[in-house]
């Protein structure tokens, strides 16, 4: 698989938003500096004023050591199933950026309605009176940014698609994008209005970034062949559910399946949100009482589950196992 991406190293005095996402693509190894470790010289990096691994006490060491290796090892998505995924399950609106013609060497942005095809591209339908239907009959070339249904910040995943929107032709290809539209969007009536045109983004590059540390591209055949992952079009549900009526659950699972974050009576967690889940596992957002070392108050880490998920009824399943296997350990700390 063709990727680039920056690689964030797990901070040791981290002062990045609450909502930080601390994983990355290699392991910490003493002589380590915590700065951003960009791959390639002279690339950007962030300035973290951080401090050596090996400058911290040895027990520090080990804690950050293990929670990164966990977080880099958990199950995860592959980076074009997890695109997909994300463009597939949304709120069904993005915003495009197109080339303004009222305003030529300006982008102009908007925010529009969209549903993917079964390749992964955007359709939309557009009124001829729209400033960004008019820019895309000068200049197709546009980028469509859109974020995750569960997006609340930098921690949770976005991808830019950019691209030629192209009119749809043809009553038999217009019939089929109106079909897929409309099963996103039921309510657009204005879908029969006569003046209102059905456009398609013919995807060329992809850039994605799926929280802090984790942030690339895939090719277009990969994008194109991977499918959404099944078990995420319910993942916001299950969530839901966790989070109102059983977070004291998802906590007793973060600290029996995360090394550093057991169970601590003097700095406990407080709170565990369940911000997405896939077949693979869930990412979680930790809130502890206070910030440590190597961690700050508010983060978010991977979650794995011990065998991939096959279905809505099989998480309940896992999760009650995970829940149960907890429970010895729970009563021992």
């Amino acid at each position: 698989m063709t990727m680039r991406f920056g690689i964030i190293a797990l901070l040791a005095c981290y002062t990045a938003p609450a909502e930080a996402f601390l994983s990355s693509t290699s392991s910490v190894r003493p002589g380590t500096t915590f700065l951003a470790n960009a791959p390639e010289k002279n690339a950007a990096k962030h300035d973290t004023k951080g401090q050596a691994l090996e400058d911290l006490p040895l027990d520090v060491q080990a804690k950050i050591i293990a929670y990164q290796e966990h977080q880099q090892n958990a199950p995860k998505l592959g980076w074009p199933t997890d695109i997909r995924t994300l463009v597939q399950y949304n709120h069904g609106f993005a915003v495009m950026s197109t080339h303004s013609k009222a305003n030529p060497g300006f982008p102009g942005g908007s925010v529009v309605g969209f549903a993917p095809d079964e390749q992964g591209r955007p359709i939309f339908i557009f009124s001829g009176m729209s400033t960004h239907t008019q820019d895309l009959l000068a200049d197709p070339r546009c980028s469509v940014t859109i974020a995750s249904k569960e997006f609340k910040g930098a921690a949770d995943g976005r991808v830019n698609l950019m691209g030629t929107c192209q009119l749809i032709k043809g009553a038999e290809e217009i019939e089929k994008a109106k079909e897929i539209y409309m099963k996103k969007h039921p309510g657009a009536f204005w879908a029969n209005f006569g003046d209102f045109s059905w456009f398609r983004l013919e995807v060329e590059s992809i850039r994605f970034v799926g929280g802090f540390a984790r942030a690339g591209s895939v090719t277009i055949d990969e994008y194109k062949s991977a499918q959404p992952d099944p078990v995420a079009e319910f993942g916001t549900a299950i969530a839901g559910h966790m989070n109102d009526d059983h977070m004291g659950a998802t906590i007793v699972m973060v600290q029996a399946n995360i090394p550093s974050l057991e169970v601590d009576e003097e700095n406990p967690i407080e709170e565990a949100i369940i911000t997405s889940v896939d077949s693979l596992g869930m990412y979680v957002k930790v809130t502890r009482k206070e910030a440590v070392s190597f961690l700050p108050k508010s983060f978010k880490c991977r979650l794995p589950f011990p065998r991939p998920a096959e279905d809505r009824k099989d998480i309940k399943k896992l999760i009650v196992e995970m829940t149960q296997a907890t429970t010895p350990a729970t009563k021992e700390a």
